[in-house]
């Protein structure tokens, strides 16, 4: 039977209801914390030593952290522009990768400082299929483009066995999203030689065994190509987390894995926003909010309505309060807040009803919430250690906890 550990991907240090959040998780029994350099550009890291400094020393002892590294961007860009990193994947220009082994003592040690530890627990490299992606965007031949693809491999494995002599790290491994692609598909990432790359990295150092210890990869109850990797894991000893448990792809879509209870107070905030707005001057936001509500059943999933909001509903609001004084700004902000707050809710409650009728089979064996059946099938896989799960704030914690009973 698998256990829950706390995924950190949207976790920041500015946020006090995260780091009450990791604490509670902690003071529930959770004993494993996923994050990378790269979440929140490394603020997911700091939040999680803000979150350990309240425990004495016996308790952190317990808790191991699982960091990555791999991802150029934000403040990691800047500085790849003012010097740059070897061997770099310029996948498109907001996202480039790197595994080379300046780049990852430069970026284990700055994980190392941003956690407040002397030593990570495990360090993976973060998807390092970015390189065969890339191969694949310029017509790299296959063998060509796997034969530099375990090069690379090999010596990030190098400076990972170093790190782990010199007490950085206490083992490493792999996280990856092509370890759940089909073996017949371009990206899939063959993973039976990483354990012969990783003894042959180890005595190049002169370490007597290799520490790769750990794979981690998306597996759910619709993407389920997963399982083979993770059935050869655990065939060699090694362990096996599991990500995106209730974001899954289906025919090219993307689903929440979660029922939503309709907002009870959506019609009272959405009334009482539009009975403000409907004057001249805030004309476009009345026709805005005219707009939404009729298409607040039209979103494919909840990413998509976030990506929406920022994207397009959040700057046609502030387009359309440029014309209020400072004072009758605030009073909007206020009503539009508590709206958005409710919107989002009616969209995930649609959703998750488009989600039930669509993906009936799956879940006709099952009762439950759709969480609970989703948690519940990576429960019961004898081949997953570690299932990651999102959760930001307390109540999250206490609904995610009470599945493992």
């Amino acid at each position: 039977m698998s256990t829950f550990a706390f995924g950190t991907y949207r976790i920041s240090e500015h946020n006090p209801e995260h780091i009450q959040a990791l604490r509670e998780a902690i003071k529930s029994g959770v004993r494993l914390i996923d994050t990378s350099s790269n979440y929140m550009d490394g603020s997911a890291e700091r939040a999680i030593a803000l979150a350990l400094e309240v425990f004495d020393e016996d308790i952190q002892a317990e808790i191991e952290i699982v960091s990555k590294f791999g991802y150029i961007q934000n403040s990691n860009m800047q500085l790849h522009k003012e010097t740059p990193f070897e061997e770099v994947v310029e996948y498109n220009e907001n996202c480039f990768h790197c595994i080379s082994q300046s780049f990852i003592e430069d970026q284990l040690g700055k994980s190392l400082a941003r956690l407040g530890v002397k030593t990570i627990g495990c360090y993976l490299i973060h998807n390092p299929e970015y390189y065969l992606l890339d191969a694949i965007n310029r017509g790299i031949d296959k063998d060509d483009r796997l034969d530099e693809m375990y090069k690379r491999l090999f010596d990030a494995f190098m400076a990972l066995e170093l790190a782990v002599q010199n007490g950085n790290i206490a083992s490493y491994g792999m996280s990856s999203n092509s370890f759940s692609k089909k073996r017949s598909d371009e990206e899939f990432l063959p993973y039976e030689d990483l354990l012969t790359l990783a003894e042959d990295a180890a005595g190049e150092i002169g370490n007597a065994h290799h520490s790769f210890t750990t794979i981690e990869l998306p597996i759910n109850i619709l993407e389920q190509d997963g399982l083979k990797c993770a059935a050869w894991a655990k065939e060699n000893n090694l362990r096996v987390l599991v990500n995106r448990p209730l974001n899954a792809t289906y025919n090219g879509l993307m689903y929440r894995l979660a029922t939503y209870d309709e907002s009870r107070e959506y019609f009272n905030h959405f009334n009482a926003l539009m009975e403000v707005s409907d004057n001249d001057t805030l004309r476009p936001l009345f026709n805005l909010l005219e707009q939404l509500d009729d298409t607040k059943h039209k979103f494919g999933w909840i990413g998509d309505y976030d990506t929406f909001l920022y994207s397009e509903i959040i700057p046609h609001i502030k387009k359309s309060l440029k014309l209020l004084d400072e004072e009758n700004i605030q009073t909007i902000v206020n009503y539009v807040d508590m709206f958005l707050q409710e919107y989002r809710k009616m969209v995930a409650y649609e959703c998750s009803l488009k989600t039930k009728v669509t993906l009936k089979d799956f879940f006709m064996n099952c009762s439950l919430s759709l969480q609970e059946c989703a948690l519940t099938f990576l429960r019961k896989e004898k081949n997953v250690d570690y299932i990651l799960v999102g959760m930001r704030k307390e109540k999250y914690v206490h609904e995610i906890l009470s599945f493992k009973d």
